[in-house]
């Protein structure tokens, strides 16, 4: 089990020093802001600072990371007690293919927006990795980013990546103007529609599986 229990102890390391890592870029901000960390709390209209989110996010993913690595050096976790090797060719060639997407929506995030790079990464993972169909897998890859630039950009006004100047000013400045201009019922209407079209995608899913 020294392969498995090693490749846990050493992920569980490398997670924590990734959390840490994010802690402190979260924290940071202009020296006209404030002091590093004073964007991670609440400011005095009650709304959370611009690294809040991604601050307290890796934090819960520190403690998890510190709780695998204590369980893991205790063999106390179920790949700490086995003889398998940590990754065999199949998981190697997962690694790859997640990586190589991972590593592909972080690149197109600068040029044609976070929103943007996350519906292609999401459609390339749940139709070609996945192997789902193609009319959920579309549903998901539009509306998933659809929905967390509803909460960032307009509700929680943290704007995310907007890639290229000419697609921001283009696309996502009236595109902003539009759903800040709408009323709470309108706009809740936006989530439940995009909620009715993957539970649409999902039922073509399932019917295409009942005939096959």
């Amino acid at each position: 089990g020294q392969s498995m229990r090693l490749g846990e102890i050493i992920m569980a390391i490398a997670l924590a020093a990734l959390s840490v890592f994010i802690m402190w870029k979260s924290g940071e901000v202009p020296a006209w802001r404030g002091e590093r960390f004073s964007n991670v709390g609440f400011d005095e209209r009650g709304v959370p600072g611009s690294g809040f989110w991604p601050f307290w996010l890796a934090a819960i993913m520190l403690v998890c990371s510190i709780w695998v690595l204590i369980n893991a050096i205790r063999r106390q976790t179920g790949p700490s007690q086995k003889n398998e090797p940590f990754l065999d060719g199949h998981g190697i060639g997962v690694v790859v293919k997640m990586g190589g997407g991972v590593l592909a929506m972080v690149a197109l995030t600068d040029v044609i927006s976070m929103y943007a790079a996350m519906a292609l990464f999401l459609f390339y993972y749940i139709f070609f990795l996945g192997r789902h169909s193609f009319a959920l897998s579309l549903a998901m890859a539009v509306i998933m980013p659809f929905w967390m630039y509803l909460f960032f950009d307009i509700t929680m006004t943290k704007t995310l990546p907007k890639g290229l100047l000419v697609i921001e000013d283009t696309i996502y400045a009236p595109l902003d103007t539009f759903f800040r201009g709408l009323g709470q019922i309108e706009f809740m209407l936006c989530f439940l529609i995009g909620g009715a079209i993957l539970a649409g995608g999902a039922v073509l899913e399932r019917r295409s599986k009942a005939t096959q």
